[in-house]
């Protein structure tokens, strides 16, 4: 029988960050417009060296118009790749030198979502990320952000940046401030550090969602909290060797997770920085992991499921993964 085209899966992109979704051209047009060096984004050896090109990125991305074709671009490749909805997660505080202030970059980001959601079909929500590195101050004013545009927009509230050194308890208070909203929560765990870190996540900050958690195999405890409370792990296979969490794809976890029976969504993480993109982490847990088709859409669904997406949208793709199930395409 052919193999099902992975391109028409119905699925939801819940692990990336919007910066990293630029395309290298239209990168590299930004640079050209200004006046400066082309970005380099690959070849790092470090995760603070990854973090500090990420930074090199940000300085040609000036203006509301590249923004706003960020989004619209962002959008066409979701579309392509099969993904009806997306959860971009952007700290607002990297546009405010060439932008403005935290709001006004928000209102351009979502104003553009709704063009490229009329353009492409795929839902947008946007994941509002406090950053570990930074004061704790704005980790609140983030949070109180978050709250404010709950329903026009924000859709969860995430944790970014070196868990190893700034603890999720470190951030209580943050995460208390949505208290009583609908925004999910959805921060980074397991990746640069280990399994307790998931475990705190998920007692101190209440995560609906860990962003990586692959680290959380490392204690069955751990394995046994995700699955009671029905945490949902965004997995991202490529970025979990790059970043050098995992040596190399034949000792990465996700197939010890799947057997757990925890819930896992695949995801890119950082795609201009990876060279890797949605489609083809789909392609990788077929070719490389070998997950027949229905532990595949497994993952759609739970993607789907654990999303923020209106639940018209979710009905519709789940009903798309199952006529995708019936197809030999």
């Amino acid at each position: 029988m052919p193999e099902r085209t992975l391109a028409h899966l119905p699925k939801a992109h819940l692990h990336v960050h919007f910066e990293e979704t630029v395309r290298q051209s239209t990168l590299g047009e930004f640079a050209q417009e200004l006046g400066k060096p082309i970005p380099r984004m690959t070849d790092f050896t470090s995760f603070i060296e990854f973090d500090e090109l990420c930074q090199a990125a940000i300085d040609v991305m000036r203006t509301p118009a590249h923004l706003r074709r960020m989004v619209i671009e962002m959008a066409e490749d979701a579309a392509a790749q099969g993904a009806v909805w997306i959860e971009p997660a952007v700290w607002l505080p990297l546009h405010r030198t060439f932008i403005g202030t935290d709001e006004e970059t928000l209102e351009i980001l979502l104003d553009a979502s709704r063009e490229a959601t009329a353009q492409t079909g795929v839902g947008i929500g946007w994941l509002l990320a406090i950053n570990r590195n930074e004061d704790p101050a704005q980790a609140l004013e983030q949070a109180e952000i978050a709250r404010r545009w709950e329903g026009r927009g924000v859709v969860a509230l995430g944790l970014h940046n070196d868990e190893s050194r700034f603890p999720a308890e470190d951030f209580v208070a943050a995460f208390a401030a949505i208290d009583g909203t609908g925004l999910l929560r959805a921060p980074h765990a397991g990746e640069l550090a280990g399994a307790e870190s998931v475990r705190r996540s998920i007692e101190d900050l209440g995560a609906h969602r860990i962003q990586h958690g692959i680290r959380a195999i490392e204690d069955p405890d751990v394995i046994a909290l995700v699955r009671e409370r029905g945490v949902c792990l965004d997995v991202c296979p490529t970025s979990n060797v790059i970043l050098e969490t995992v040596a190399d794809l034949a000792e990465h976890p996700l197939p010890a997770l799947v057997e757990t029976g925890v819930a896992i969504s695949i995801n890119a993480d950082d795609p201009v920085s990876f060279g890797c993109d949605l489609l083809s982490e789909y392609e990788l847990c077929r070719d490389v992991f070998g997950f027949d088709d229905e532990v595949i859409a497994e993952f759609a669904r739970t993607s789907l499921r654990h999303s923020a997406a209106p639940a018209e949208l979710i009905e519709a793709g789940l009903a798309g993964i199952e006529r995708w199930l019936q197809t030999s395409d």
